[in-house]
């Protein structure tokens, strides 16, 4: 038979070794009472570990879509903002000119009205939040209108082609021998050709016809902007101009209401179709909101997912840290009565 030789230094070594054990054991169950987590999530899962990484990322992924959708919806609400405030101030204009139409002076209060008006929306389309200019479609870091003054690519154009068809600049005395025909005919053809294409995009805006594309979830992307090339915002800019840039002072009466008449024509269409892009971006608002609350929805289920992978029962690692506790102590007090042991207290 073997004989085996047991030694108190051997035993107060194993000891020493399991007490360093159960200090690690007890920090291991500190961390996770504490944070309600599994210390080594990847060592605890084993295989599921991957099935977890798959769940974690799919929670930043949702995460970013709501952060996203909030921006979306925060740029959309002030879009419809200042679309509302371009209605208001359009039905406004169209009191004001209907009871200017027909007044002595109301070719001058109109006048200075309307350029009030065309500065106003001029701003409202250069509105910009986070840097990103809301109404400039997918060219967002450019300012997408220009100002309507002297020395501006689009008053000098309409200067030019009002000169080329009377043969004097506008504002001129020689404008009250304009007829209304020959008014309504410069109105109709070479003024309008202004605020068409190529005209538009080369002497008053630079924003792009492709408005901004947001993805407001996995599988859905909408129309989340709007762009100053809409056919709203260039007739309600060609109303303004026609009243504000064409030297309505010095026009007759007759010639005075047909560019009344006109520009009449002009605002209730704008209004009508900027009551369209209302639309379209309440759907878009309607469409985010929807999708962040089926996000939100997705996420809380997910995270349960994750937290029942990933979490302790707290009350169990609690007991855990007490029991180590107690075993670290009692290891503590038998190494201590170990190494007081000797042979001589044996002689």
């Amino acid at each position: 038979m073997a004989a085996t030789f047991i030694s108190s230094n051997s035993i107060a070594t194993t000891l020493r070794v399991s007490a360093s054990k159960s200090q690690v054991a007890i920090a291991k169950a500190v961390k996770e009472v504490t944070t309600g987590r599994l210390d080594d999530v990847g060592k605890e899962l084993g295989a599921l570990t991957g099935r977890n990484v798959t769940l974690r990322a799919e929670l930043v992924e949702i995460d970013k879509l709501v952060d996203t959708n909030a921006l979306v919806g925060a740029r959309l609400d002030v879009a419809q903002e200042r679309l509302s405030q371009l209605i208001e101030t359009a039905q406004g204009f169209q009191s004001d000119l209907l009871a200017a139409r027909n007044s002595a002076d109301g070719s001058k209060i109109i006048s200075q009205s309307a350029a009030s008006n065309l500065s106003s929306l001029l701003s409202a389309l250069n509105v910009s939040m986070d840097g990103q200019y809301l109404f400039a479609g997918i060219n967002t870091g450019e300012q997408p209108m220009t100002p309507y003054e002297a020395g501006s690519a689009s008053k000098l154009a309409i200067d030019a082609a009002f000169t080329a068809e009377f043969g004097f600049a506008p504002g001129t005395p020689a404008a009250s021998s304009i007829l209304p025909a020959d008014m309504s005919a410069f109105l109709d053809n070479q003024f309008a050709a202004e605020f068409a294409d190529p005209a538009w995009g080369n002497n008053w805006s630079t924003a792009s016809d492709q408005v901004m594309r947001s993805r407001i979830s996995t599988t859905q992307t909408i129309d989340s902007s709007a762009s100053a090339n809409d056919v709203a915002f260039r007739k309600l800019a060609m109303a303004y101009t026609m009243l504000s840039g064409l030297g309505l002072e010095q026009m007759n009466q007759s010639t005075f209401q047909a560019v009344s008449d006109k520009a009449l024509l002009l605002v209730a269409g704008a209004v009508a179709d900027l009551a369209s892009v209302g639309a379209r971006l309440g759907t878009a608002q309607q469409q985010t909101t929807n999708a962040t609350s089926r996000l939100k929805v997705q996420g809380d289920i997910v995270t349960k997912q994750v937290n029942a992978m990933e979490n302790v029962d707290p009350e169990e690692a609690s007991v855990r840290v007490t029991t180590l506790q107690n075993q670290l102590e009692m290891s503590h007090a038998l190494s201590a009565q170990i190494q007081r042991l000797s042979i001589l207290n044996y002689l």
